[in-house]
């Protein structure tokens, strides 16, 4: 059955040669919205965009009506840290984070929530949502909203499950606006079986338990190169991983998941990979490809 509304989809798309030319590459095969890194992801030093740099990201976003504008975070931060020196680099980093999200006027700021490394979960929890609010203490976000993204568990990273990111997102809240962001293939990767029609029935149905579906404002959209409870993140192109084509209609087709954007961060194995994610995605959605 094909549902009423569009589905709004986009891709993760590069800012190199300028911010300016991620916004090009985004209208130029036709996302609706579009996610970027809005500096280096894995380095500390880090080159600020100018105000021009900035006023002319935000019109070129604004002449072809991309949105939401998503933008994720540095890999290196680990808000979640028991170590102070790296805690307080990834607040101080995680600050201009938020910072630069405002500066373009991103609609969401997405960050992973970290690693307990000396495997007290429960203190890591608290401990990222703590330095979330510590970085974004005095700064007026605008109508930014910062997500809290799943993970497929690997090591001792948190957030592979709903409850963890739902209590992040619940203790983040009261002074930052917060919400999640999940991921299909770290989703499918940390256990829950969204390939199956009863699997991704209950696991809708445990994230509007745990999180609150009006709490998810965004989903990566991404299969996975990795089996069913890896806790391996391996992304592959849409449909043709182990989550597959069947699955993802389903997914897309999803009336509680349909009114969410869904952001591909599939691989560029080949030019206009990012095209065709996008185009298959609207496929399966039921919609007319290449818009």
């Amino acid at each position: 059955m094909i549902l009423a509304g569009s589905v709004r989809v986009g891709v993760h798309t590069s800012i190199a040669g300028g911010l300016v030319r991620a916004v090009e590459r985004a209208h130029k095969i036709g996302c609706d919205g579009f996610q970027i890194f809005s500096a280096n992801p894995r380095g500390w030093r880090t080159k600020e965009p100018s105000a021009e740099d900035s006023e002319r990201f935000r019109a070129a976003r604004g002449r072809y009506g991309l949105t939401p504008l998503v933008i994720h975070d540095n890999y290196l931060i680990n808000l979640a840290s028991p170590e102070a020196r790296l805690r307080e680099l990834s607040v101080k980093a995680f600050r201009r984070e938020i910072e630069r999200a405002i500066a373009l006027q991103a609609d969401f700021l997405v960050t992973h929530p970290g690693s307990a490394r000396d495997g007290n979960r429960a203190q890591a929890i608290r401990q990222s949502a703590e330095s979330l609010k510590q970085a974004a203490q005095g700064l007026n976000l605008d109508g930014l909203t910062i997500l809290i993204e799943n993970t497929a568990g690997q090591g001792s990273v948190i957030g592979s499950r709903f409850e963890e990111v739902a209590e992040i997102v619940a203790s983040a809240s009261g002074e930052v606006p917060a919400g999640a962001c999940i991921d299909t293939a770290h989703t499918f990767e940390a256990g829950y079986p969204i390939h199956t029609r009863e699997g991704l029935a209950e696991t809708v149905r445990e994230l509007e338990r745990t999180v609150g579906l009006s709490k998810v404002c965004v989903m990566h959209a991404n299969d996975s190169k990795t089996a069913l409870g890896s806790h391996a993140d391996r992304h592959e192109h849409i449909g043709r991983g182990a989550i597959g084509r069947e699955a993802f209609a389903r997914i897309v087709r999803n009336a509680k998941l349909r009114r969410i954007p869904f952001i591909c961060e599939t691989p560029i194995d080949c030019p206009g990979d990012d095209k065709r994610n996008l185009n298959m995605m609207r496929k399966l959605a039921g919609e007319t490809q290449g818009r």
